[in-house]
C-alpha cells in the first residue's frame, strides 16, 4: 500500500538520511531525521520532523510530508552522516573535514559545534589541495571514529581537540566504510575488497585479522554489524552483491547473495529486529532482506515492489536469527527479498531504520519515509 509512504522533493540531491536517536525509554516511533546531500551548488544538513503536526487523516494515519526543522550550510560533499547523541550529528566531508553540528531543539537552529579540518588529507594537512574525502565516520559517545580515501583511521573525542589516536597507514587503498565491532574494536571495508579488525588497545598500527572476497577484489562500500551476535557482519560492494561473514571463522564470507545491479550504498540490520536487513543501490531499488521463519504462511507486509518477491532457501535448525544468516544449506524455509520501491528511481543513496520507520534517499532529489514498515 504505497500511501503508506510519504516523498518530499527537496531540490538537492540526498547522499545521507538518518533518524535522530529515541531517548533510551521512548515508547513512540522516531519523529526526526537528518539528511545530508551531495553534488549540489551549495550542500546542507538538515533536520525534518515526520512528527503528526495535526495532519492526521480519517483513521489516524499520518498525511502530511516531513517538514523541514532547520537547516545549514555544509562545506564539500556529505560523505557520511552519525548522531553523536540526541542533539550533536557528526559529518563527514569531502573536503576531508569532520564537523560536529548540534540541532538547538529550543529554537529549532543548527550550528557548528565542532570541527577537525582535514582530518583527512593526502600530502600534507597544510596544502590547500590536500584534503582527501572523509567516507566514513562511525560513533560510541563520546568516541567518534573517521575513515578516508587516504587510508586513515581517525580516532576523535568528542570534546577533545585533537585526535586522540591516529592510524596513517592503516590502508594502502581507500576505506570506505566503518563500523564499531565492541567499544574497542573496529572493522573497515577498503576499496579492493578487504575488511580489517583494528584493535584500538593496541598500539601497533596493524589489523588483528583481515578478511577477503576471494575472485576479483570488488570494492567494498558498506558495511553492518548484527545488533545481538557480534559476529556476524554484512558488507556490500560495487557488484552489488550481498556478503555475510562470520568474523568467528575462516577469512571469506559465509555467503554471497545476489543481489542489486548496481553499487550497494549502505546495507543496515533492522537495530532491534536483525532477522530483517536493509540494503539500497545505485539502481534505485531499496531491497527487504526477511530471514524471520515461517515466511511461507504470512502475507508480505510489504508492498510487492518493482521486482516479484524472491526467496533463498536458508536454514533455520534451531530457528534463531544466527543459523537464518550464516547458514547457506539450502533446506525447506526460506528468505523472502521485497523490493521497496516500485517504480526504479535514481540512486538511492542512504537509508536508515528505527522501530517501524524507515527513511531515505536518492539522488532524484527526494526523501522518503515509511513510518508502518511492519504494519
Amino acid at each position: 500500500a504505497m500511501e503508506e509512504v510519504c516523498a518530499k522533493f527537496v531540490s538537492q540531491k540526498i547522499s545521507k538520511t538518518r533518524w535522530r536517536p529515541l531517548p533510551a525509554a521512548a515508547l513512540h516511533p522516531p519523529e526526526v531525521f537528518a539528511t545530508g546531500s551531495w553534488d549540489n551548488e551549495d550542500n546542507r544538513i538538515s533536520i525534518w520532523s515526520v512528527g503528526d503536526l495535526g495532519n492526521a487523516g480519517v483513521n489516524g494515519e499520518y498525511q502530511g510530508e516531513p517538514q523541514l526543522l532547520c537547516d545549514i550550510r555544509h562545506n564539500g560533499d556529505v560523505m557520511d552522516m552519525q548522531f553523536l547523541d540526541q542533539e550533536r550529528i557528526v559529518v563527514a566531508s569531502s573536503t576531508g573535514t569532520v564537523t560536529v553540528f548540534r540541532h538547538h531543539q529550543n529554537n529549532q537552529t543548527l550550528s557548528a559545534n565542532h570541527r577537525w579540518e582535514k582530518a583527512h588529507y593526502h600530502v600534507d594537512q597544510d596544502t590547500s589541495c590536500g584534503g582527501a574525502a572523509c567516507t566514513g565516520v562511525i560513533c560510541n559517545n563520546p568516541e567518534i571514529v573517521t575513515v578516508g580515501e587516504d587510508g586513515r583511521i581517525n580516532l576523535f573525542r568528542a570534546d577533545q581537540k585533537d585526535a586522540v589516536r591516529t592510524i596513517d597507514n592503516a590502508d594502502s587503498s581507500t576505506l570506505h566504510a566503518v563500523t564499531f565491532l565492541r567499544t574497542t574494536e573496529i572493522l573497515t571495508v577498503n576499496s579492493i575488497g578487504q575488511l580489517k579488525i583494528w584493535d584500538l588497545r593496541q598500539q601497533r598500527n596493524e589489523p588483528s585479522q583481515i578478511f577477503s572476497l576471494t575472485g576479483d577484489r570488488v570494492p567494498l562500500h558498506c558495511v553492518d554489524r548484527h545488533p545481538n551476535q557480534q559476529h556476524i557482519v554484512a558488507t556490500g560492494g560495487q557488484d552489488g552483491m550481498l556478503s555475510i561473514w562470520d568474523i568467528r571463522q575462516g577469512t571469506i564470507p559465509v555467503s554471497l547473495l545476489n543481489a542489486h545491479e548496481a553499487e550497494m550504498w549502505e546495507v543496515h540490520f533492522h537495530p532491534s529486529n536483525p532477522d530483517h536487513l536493509f540494503t539500497c543501490s545505485e539502481d534505485g531499488s531499496l531491497w527487504h532482506w526477511d530471514t524471520s521463519t515461517d515466511v511461507s504462511e504470512k502475507p508480505s507486509f510489504l508492498h510487492q515492489g518493482g521486482r516479484s518477491t524472491t526467496y533463498f532457501s536458508h536454514n533455520t535448525i534451531n530457528h534463531s536469527v544466527v543459523s537464518a544468516w550464516l547458514s547457506n544449506d539450502p533446506t525447506k524455509d526460506r528468505m523472502e527479498i521485497t523490493n521497496l520501491i516500485p517504480s526504479q528511481t535514481l540512486s538511492v543513496n542512504s537509508l536508515d531504520i528505527l522501530g517501524p520507520c524507515l527513511v531515505y534517499g536518492t539522488d532524484a532529489e527526494a526523501i522518503y519515509v515509511n513510518r508502518q514498515l511492519f504494519a
